[in-house]
């Protein structure tokens, strides 16, 4: 067993998992187990925090089975993002379940602010869209509905975080309130260019300064994890948010590298360099990584339903006995003219930004079956990536970058040869798979592996991505773009347009 082993957390929308690699980024273990979703009313999604932290305990207690745990360089932790925990410091207790990155219950406060000529500032200040997808209203209505949240938190008893805070906390035994910058960018009350909590957006909304994590480089010594974990502590060296870890585990390292990543949603990120980008075409600005003090930023596009809309066809609908099962059902699909799925379970992310929108099946004819069904729900993902890359382009054109050359891909989605192929159909770019398609796992286990010495810097772990397939576009241009024009009237009529 290699002398310099890296352990990540995998905390996701779905499931929690953690990886063990070895010194070269090779995985040597894997456990996942899923998680629980709860639905308290339309357009609200949370989870339960404890089930998160009993999960992560069980995740690397099995991929520790055999281990020398002294032999361990470092732990990371990669999250799903902007899902939002306040705990008790006293007690290490949630006061309430996490509110979801895709929860909507705050779509009217949001209205609100844009109604009162806000949304402008909040962009210019954080990167971002003023959006419940964000963590600020979230955190904002945790305190104003819980009762006795507000007078707690402002006598600086309870803790704010995202799901790598929460994690960080329970793994340190409470000693360690923390975030990286990554995490941190996606709250909506971080300042894009300063990198530190803006107090006008705090003062917004009504958030306690005491309550905020410090703010910490994506590598670096975090802490140590409490000697009870895993018999003994584990430094905590590397954490990053899921999409901006894909981007390191996919070497997305200079100004025009982009990939897309498949998972629950799906979130396609440009690397724009050290300056904060701004976009003109509702995408979003956030904060790639911070190693050694120095920033790097990106341009994101972010879609609420990718992999998701597979886990409906087979949990809701039967479709499918498990989610591989897929690409056998679509092969089988007739073609079907005018057939679009518009999977909005919970609004529609960028770029259109619309909570309120909900899913639709439109074009439905009587001999549409399960496969024409399955077919257009992995062409919805396939056309959210191109509305993703129309508008990244016309942003990097803005900075004279050039347009996409190819689109770096991972995710479970992508093990799915026809839905890779289909992806550079209708996107019109070549799509590269890598070998490892655990990305999110590996980039935050190089994020470790800066820290503890293991690799030397980016080149280095940029010399280390290995290509498995590229998919060439073979649709031709013309139809290609007939088809996009359909979806885009499909999702005109889902908005009410």
């Amino acid at each position: 067993m290699d002398a310099r082993i890296l352990l990540v957390i995998d905390q996701g929308t779905t499931s929690t998992r953690a990886v063990i690699f070895d010194s070269a980024g090779v995985p040597l273990a894997f456990h996942a187990i899923d998680l629980g979703q709860i639905y308290p009313d339309n357009g609200w999604v949370e989870h339960d925090p404890e089930e998160i932290w009993r999960a992560t305990l069980e995740c690397c207690r099995e991929v520790l089975r055999g281990v020398d745990v002294t032999a361990i360089a470092g732990l990371g932790i990669t999250n799903q993002r902007e899902t939002t925990l306040v705990w008790d410091r006293r007690t290490g207790k949630a006061v309430h379940n996490a509110i979801v990155w895709q929860d909507r219950r705050t779509s009217e406060r949001c209205r609100a602010l844009r109604s009162a000529g806000i949304g402008g500032e909040i962009t210019a200040r954080t990167g971002l869209l003023l959006d419940p997808y964000f963590s600020a209203t979230k955190l904002e209505w945790l305190l104003e509905t819980v009762p006795g949240a507000r007078a707690a938190a402002e006598q600086g008893y309870l803790a704010f975080g995202t799901v790598d805070s929460w994690l960080l906390w329970k793994l340190t035994g409470g000693k360690v309130h923390a975030t990286d910058v990554t995490n941190a960018s996606r709250t909506m009350l971080l300042n894009l260019k300063s990198l530190a909590w803006d107090q006008d957006l705090l003062t917004l909304f009504n958030v306690p300064r005491a309550m905020l994590p410090q703010i910490r480089d994506s590598a670096g010594l975090f802490g140590w994890t409490s000697p009870d974990v895993f018999g003994t502590p584990i430094p905590i060296l590397g954490v990053a948010g899921d999409q901006q870890a894909a981007a390191i585990g996919q070497a997305c390292f200079e100004p025009g590298d982009v990939k897309s990543t498949y998972g629950t949603g799906c979130f396609a990120l440009v690397h724009t360099g050290a300056v904060p980008p701004v976009s003109q075409n509702r995408l979003l600005a956030t904060c790639a990584s911070r190693l050694n003090g120095k920033p790097q930023y990106a341009i994101e596009g972010s879609i609420f339903v990718a992999g998701a809309v597979v886990q409906w066809l087979r949990d809701s609908l039967g479709l499918i006995a498990q989610s591989s099962d897929i690409e056998a059902l679509v092969q089988r699909a007739e073609e079907a003219e005018g057939l679009y799925f518009v999977p909005a379970f919970t609004g529609l992310g960028a770029p259109y930004w619309d909570p309120d929108a909900r899913g639709a099946i439109l074009g439905l004819t009587r001999d549409a079956g399960a496969a024409e069904i399955a077919k257009a729900a992995l062409d919805a993902v396939c056309f959210e990536t191109r509305d993703l890359l129309e508008a990244m382009t016309k942003d990097m054109a803005s900075v004279r970058m050039g347009a996409p050359k190819a689109l770096k891909v991972d995710g479970g989605m992508v093990c799915n040869n026809w839905f890779c192929q289909r992806l550079a159909d209708l996107t019109g770019l070549p799509v590269e798979r890598p070998q490892v398609t655990e990305t999110t796992a590996m980039g935050v286990a190089y994020l470790v592996g800066l820290a503890a010495g293991v690799f030397q810097d980016t080149a280095d772990i940029a010399k280390r991505w290995r290509l498995d397939r590229r998919f060439e576009p073979m649709l031709p241009a013309a139809r290609r773009d007939i088809l996009y024009q359909g979806w885009c009237a499909a999702v005109a009529r889902v908005r009410g347009i």
